[in-house]
């Protein structure tokens, strides 16, 4: 008997099981920049791994959050094209907006019969976020990286989402897009958990009897075997 269901934040909660990194690149192409995938990719983690530790995060929102990672790779590879950075912020922020939007009312109707969580590899200030685009009252517990001291996959951080929430792990059932580190942690954590494999073509289950969602949407059909 599931008690819990617990959701990734970026690549599931904000798009239909594509990573950040995936979601930037061609609206950064969109926008002029030339820079190939390999540099690219390497300046967004770059910039993704120091962020905290290069500004302030505490108290800014989705869009500002989002303007300082732009900042730091357009620094790396397009030096003085305010346009370009100002032009990917304003994609993705609103590709996200419009994602959470869709979202909201599945999660409204999921909290009427599950306690709600997030477990996210993320900058600090997630729950800040949440807060600001009128999400945060939806979840029991935020269970954000940097703040829990504990990354995916690594089992403790969601440990720690079961244990906020009073459940035991099998009691909880974790929905993410990342094989590596959700479905990976939540299985090392002794926990039911649903891939959001989006339109990655053909994928299979990462386990028996593991559910594969193309859209979170899906869940509506899936979570009454855990009801």
């Amino acid at each position: 008997m599931i008690r819990a269901v617990l959701f990734d934040y970026g690549g599931t909660l904000d798009s239909d099981g594509i990573p950040w990194i995936d979601r930037f690149y061609p609206i950064y192409r969109q926008a002029g920049l030339r820079a190939s995938w390999e540099d690219f990719r390497k300046a967004f983690f770059d910039a993704d791994d120091h962020l905290p530790e290069r500004f302030q995060l505490e108290g800014l929102d989705l869009e500002q959050t989002i303007a300082r990672q732009v900042a730091c790779v357009a620094e790396r590879l397009a030096p003085g094209e305010n346009d370009l950075s100002q032009a990917v912020v304003r994609r993705f922020v609103d590709s996200s907006r419009e994602q959470l939007s869709r979202n909201r009312p599945l999660l409204e109707s999921l909290r009427r019969r599950f306690l709600l969580g997030i477990v996210s590899n993320f900058y600090g200030n997630l729950e800040g976020i949440l807060e600001a685009e009128g999400l945060r009252p939806l979840f029991g517990v935020v269970a954000d990286s940097a703040r829990v001291g504990s990354m995916k996959p690594d089992k403790e951080i969601f440990l720690h989402a079961a244990r906020s929430l009073g459940v035991r792990p099998e009691e909880a059932l974790m929905v993410g897009d990342s094989l590596n580190r959700d479905m990976r942690g939540a299985e090392a954590a002794g926990m039911p958990h649903a891939w959001l494999a989006g339109e990655r073509p053909a994928p299979e289950p990462c386990c028996p009897g593991t559910p594969v969602l193309r859209t979170l949407l899906d869940m509506e059909a899936h979570i009454p075997q855990y009801s």
